[in-house]
């Protein structure tokens, strides 16, 4: 006698939602594919950290195939839906060749991508920080930044460009990477590169009134404080309008000269979700009900930063996603056994943020922390988060060698 087939599950995407359904799913209850052009899950609350050698590229990535036995995984995107039919067509990644893959539940959760805002410039100018390969390409950009400064010849006018590392965006992302710069000057480019290390200068630039607008102002203001005593510039109200070659040109027709820009300005939906015809929030976000499902059906599905549950405006945040990739393990196993789960319910555990120096921002529901304890908070949180003990295993060893030996200066 057959057993009968198991549904089939597939899932777009290898973010915190994506991730978490993958680590959680039933395998005995569900046929699950994953279709992702990133064949890894990335913690991108330590990507700020990266982009200096604080903590190694690979020690805060997890590999698909390996991550949960019994899943199928294809390294390709996905280009078009066709719900009625319970069907998606995907491209690979590598070779660009397309093929159709028939579901019968469908979860999307493929994040969202940056928010340029039209400007012009951004994309073939600035650097963005989503991404591993984001990380390494503005790892080499500062390093090659250093070196040709650091030429005999520079003129003392290039040298001053070349030595401005300038953030657009307030957001956690931007005020980490600055915090993560800011300490690879003091820490090692004094050694390293002492002829210019002094010169080096680091500006935020935010278009609102004020930077980390999600957090506690009390907590804000002592980022401003300190950045002030980093001599780390911040410039609120300050919108670019147009990023050139060498300078970036601001609302009042202010041009600053940089050698590396960082574009940390938001998210915007990415392609694919602009093409679905599905219904959508006033920024273009999937919307869904409060058991994370589209148009009301339990086949479709939509989490993340790509989704809006409607009624209820989560923040885009790992920690959303991965709570609904949780919830949404749960509520799969009860739809294929034909029982109607819970609601979703986003129980928030607070912001954290790392603002140099050894110190950090812990924005809990009871507590607003700051400093040194406050930093050792961050640590231990994300230390305990990281998906596998190997991953925990290298970021020690990696906080180590940075403590005892500096961040590598290599470039190559």
């Amino acid at each position: 006698m057959s057993t009968p087939a198991k549904p089939k599950l597939v899932v777009l995407g290898t973010g915190f939602g994506a991730f978490s359904i993958i680590k959680r799913i039933n395998t005995q209850i569900f046929d699950v594919v994953v279709v992702s052009p990133r064949n890894h899950f990335l913690f991108t609350p330590l990507l700020p950290s990266t982009t200096v050698g604080t903590i190694e590229l690979r020690s805060i990535i997890e590999p698909i195939r390996t991550a949960r036995p019994g899943i199928l995984y294809y390294h390709a995107e996905c280009i078009g839906l066709n719900h009625p039919k319970r069907e998606i067509r995907c491209r690979g990644i590598l070779d660009g060749r397309t093929f159709a893959l028939r579901y019968d539940f469908l979860v999307i959760a493929v994040g969202a991508s940056s928010a340029t805002f039209n400007i012009p410039g951004v994309r073939e100018h600035a650097l963005f920080l989503k991404e591993l390969s984001d990380a390494r390409a503005i790892r080499h950009r500062i390093i090659e930044c250093l070196e040709r400064a650091s030429h005999p010849r520079s003129d003392p006018e290039e040298v001053q460009r070349l030595l401005h590392f300038v953030v657009v965006g307030g957001g956690p992302t931007g005020v980490e990477f600055l915090a993560e710069m800011h300490d690879f000057v003091m820490e090692d480019l004094r050694k390293s590169y002492p002829a210019v290390a002094e010169q080096v200068r680091l500006t935020l630039l935010e278009a609102t009134d004020q930077i980390l607008g999600t957090f506690d102002a009390a907590l804000r203001a002592y980022t401003r404080r300190l950045f002030r005593r980093q001599r780390i510039e911040v410039r609120t109200r300050s919108p670019v309008t147009r990023i050139g070659p060498t300078r970036i040109v601001l609302r009042d027709g202010t041009r600053i000269p940089y050698g590396l820009v960082v574009w940390s300005a938001g998210t915007a939906p990415t392609p694919f979700v602009q093409s679905l015809r599905l219904p959508r929030d006033a920024a273009s976000r999937i919307l869904v009900d409060e058991h994370l499902r589209v148009h009301e059906t339990s086949r479709l599905f939509a989490l993340g930063d790509c989704s809006s549950v409607m009624g209820r405006p989560y923040p885009a945040t790992a920690q959303v996603a991965q709570q609904q990739g949780k919830y949404l393990a749960r509520a799969l196993e009860a739809y294929a056994q034909g029982r109607l789960p819970e609601p979703f319910r986003y129980k928030s555990y607070g912001m954290l943020a790392y603002v140099g120096s050894g110190k950090a921002l812990a924005d809990l529901e009871t507590v607003k922390g700051r400093g040194f304890a406050a930093w050792l908070f961050w640590r231990s949180v994300y230390l305990t988060r990281l998906v596998s003990i190997k991953n925990k295993i290298l970021v020690v060893f990696d906080w180590m060698k940075t403590f005892v030996f500096g961040r590598d200066i290599s470039r190559f």
